[in-house]
């Protein structure tokens, strides 16, 4: 960038100034090709830093109903992380559609609500599609859920656990008579408050499975979950059996072989606290805490 000084006093020739005006205006158009980006010839570096290959391995445990004699086995797999979701559920779905469809594992929702996709992963329980890959070099390994059946490759026998849950009866029961569909019962806000952090449990089994005590008692021992979700109905000012629901638990093995590890809570990936219900439950069959009051004036008002 030339400036020209001149004296207004100093007359300047025609000739003379055309050339400052043309170095001006040389030096200008220099500079502005120099700063401007070039539309035709695009950031060349900066597309190939973004379509560089990112290959991940990954460890899939694989077994197969029926091919009885051979027994399980880890199967590699190497993706391209720059082709495929952040999820480990993408992942799953990348191998399936594009490398193995004999691939086998349950999915649905992929936001964390219905609890399909429940497996292990790096060791730990969780959801496959609210679980973040790891982006290191170490082999992403996915195993099913632990200490139970397998259907095939990353599909759990949910027989046991869904017979342990019907078990403990979900559904609101009572002994006034309600008339179904008739009119509301009614909750007060406190009461509501009680049922926060257990109605939100979506069955994944991820504590239930995690729980020592549930891997060896699981015929007997309800695990966290199923626990939870009974609690959840004992506490429900609605509900009217809550003598009937704690009696059930009256022996050494359904509620007791809990030995508050809180692998349950540490793996829960919805952040609940199944140990804290199992607690709680223990205090009430203990008679440590009263009962939760049933019939007060905020519920069920219309049939009293």
């Amino acid at each position: 960038m030339f400036r020209v000084i001149t004296n207004s006093a100093t007359p300047v020739s025609g000739a003379c100034r055309l050339f400052f005006v043309q170095v001006r205006n040389t030096t200008a158009a220099a500079a502005s090709k120099t700063n401007a980006p070039d539309t035709k010839k695009p950031d060349m570096v900066h597309q190939k830093s973004e379509s560089k290959p990112r290959i991940k391995t990954v460890s899939i445990y694989r077994w197969n109903p029926e091919e009885p004699d051979k027994k399980p086995y880890l199967q590699d797999y190497k993706i391209n992380l720059s082709e495929c979701g952040p999820m480990v559920l993408d992942a799953l779905i990348k191998i399936k559609n594009e490398m193995d469809p004999s691939l086998t594992f349950r999915r649905s929702c992929r936001e964390g609500i219905c609890g399909s996709c429940s497996m292990n992963i790096d060791g730990r329980n969780t959801l496959a599609c609210i679980r973040k890959i790891d982006e290191s070099d170490k082999p992403l390994k996915i195993y099913p859920l632990p200490h139970m059946y397998v259907v095939k490759d990353l599909v759990p026998d949910f027989t046991n656990f869904y017979m342990q849950y019907k078990m403990i009866e979900p559904y609101l029961k009572r002994k006034t008579p309600t008339p179904i569909g008739d009119k509301q019962l009614f909750q007060s806000v406190e009461d509501r408050k009680k049922l926060d952090g257990m109605y939100e449990c979506i069955l994944c089994a991820c504590c239930s499975t995690s729980c020592p005590s549930y891997w060896w008692n699981a015929d007997k021992y309800l695990g966290p979950a199923v626990l939870m979700q009974a609690y959840k109905w004992i506490v429900d000012s609605r509900d009217e059996y809550t003598k009937e629901r704690l009696d059930q638990f009256r022996d050494t093995f359904s509620l007791y072989r809990c030995h508050t590890i809180m692998n349950c809570t540490k793996s829960c990936p919805k952040g609940l606290n199944p140990g804290k219900a199992i607690g709680e439950m223990k205090t009430l069959l203990a008679s440590i805490a009263s009962s939760p009051s049933k019939n007060s004036a905020t519920v069920g008002v219309e049939y009293k």
